[in-house]
């Protein structure tokens, strides 16, 4: 088999950030980076799970919602990944600064009962807001 796009970078070459990684059918994929890989960092299980919900919340009600195709965590536990129709590189770091930084405003976990989620009691909201206030640093950088 051939081996995927992402298997073809170095991942020790890695920083947190925001990256293009391509386009497929008008459909953009962008790598929210918040660790550096293989650095032994990685985020924590329910604070990833509960990003995902916040973040996809978010990103869903918001400004160029009827772009967003996807927004879901990364295995390895190091970001996530962001799939986009029609938006480009200053629309999606505009969007994400302002994902991240309403995140910090939640004081409940949108969907995270039991016959909204597959594993709802695995979650939490403030390690997932600390993590997004790190990333949302980054992301200011850039």
């Amino acid at each position: 088999m051939e081996k995927i796009p992402s298997f073809s970078k170095n991942h020790d070459l890695i920083e947190p950030g925001l990256y293009e990684c391509g386009e497929n059918h008008g459909v953009t994929t962008w790598d929210l980076r918040f660790k550096k890989p293989n650095a032994g960092d990685y985020i924590e299980q329910k604070a990833l799970h509960t990003i995902e919900h916040i973040g996809a919340t978010i990103l869903r009600n918001g400004r160029y919602k009827d772009g967003i195709i996807y927004f879901g965590p990364m295995g390895c536990r190091t970001g996530f990944y962001l799939l986009t129709y029609g938006s480009n590189h200053a629309q999606v770091l505009e969007m994400l600064k302002d994902c991240f930084k309403r995140a910090q405003e939640f004081t409940e976990i949108p969907g995270s009962r039991r016959e909204e989620c597959g594993n709802y009691s695995e979650h939490d909201l403030e390690g997932a807001k600390r993590e997004c206030a790190a990333y949302a640093a980054v992301l200011e950088k850039l």
